[in-house]
């Protein structure tokens, strides 16, 4: 049974997340999250070749945890 620590240690971990799984975490589609990029609001994504990118587990989960902060 993983403790509370494991948790917390595999939400921190790094990976890059592509599109796909950014659209399923966040709900939104790929024009609104590249308007809300461009706006600041979103974090960059990251040029992983000619005709990918990805984004940062970490920067996405705190993106979505201060979002809902600003909710309560």
């Amino acid at each position: 049974m993983p403790s509370q620590t494991d948790t917390t240690a595999a939400t921190n971990e790094h990976r890059i997340l592509r599109r796909a799984e950014v659209e399923a975490k966040t709900g939104f589609k790929r024009a609104h999250i590249y308007s809300l990029m461009k706006e600041g609001k979103f974090p960059k994504a990251l040029r992983l070749g000619v005709r990918a990118v990805g984004w940062d587990s970490v920067e996405i989960e705190q993106w979505i945890s201060d979002r809902l902060k600003e909710r309560a």
